[in-house]
């Protein structure tokens, strides 16, 4: 098994997480400012590149019927233009919930309330890696 980079992709910030080397635990990395698709798609690949990963997983929402809603078919492009960047593999994975439990998270954590606002999108993008792997874990 391999790093993995995770993105939780915003219109303003990117969200990243990285797994350790065994692939099995999440840990947030960092938070990009939002300049332009191609350019972000490029810092992305640069990162997972500098940090060995073998895998990129994007996070994706979905609308109550199961279609990706707008913010999702922003991730999909994303993704796509990731792809034109980098030879790893690039996957989507349904990242419901995990803003909302990045700050539920964050309220468990003990977080002063003057914390708790602002940007949580690397913690967002952990609770997407965390649940990839779990989703992708060997019995």
């Amino acid at each position: 098994m391999s790093r993995i980079l995770a993105v939780d992709h915003g219109t303003q910030r990117i969200g990243l997480a990285l797994s350790d080397p065994t692939g099995r635990l999440a840990r947030p990395l960092t938070v990009l400012a939002h300049v332009q698709r191609q350019a972000d798609a490029a810092a992305v690949a640069g990162l997972a590149r500098e940090h060995e990963a073998g895998l990129i997983v994007v996070g994706q929402s979905f609308d109550e019927d199961g279609r990706p809603n707008f913010a999702g078919r922003q991730a999909a492009r994303f993704a796509e233009a990731l792809r034109s960047q980098t030879d790893l593999p690039v996957e989507l994975w349904d990242e419901a919930f995990t803003s909302r439990d990045a700050r539920l998270a964050r309220l468990e954590m003990g977080a002063p309330r003057s914390k708790r606002s602002g940007h949580l999108d690397d913690l967002a993008a952990t609770l997407l890696l965390q649940s990839y792997i779990e989703g992708h874990s060997q019995p």
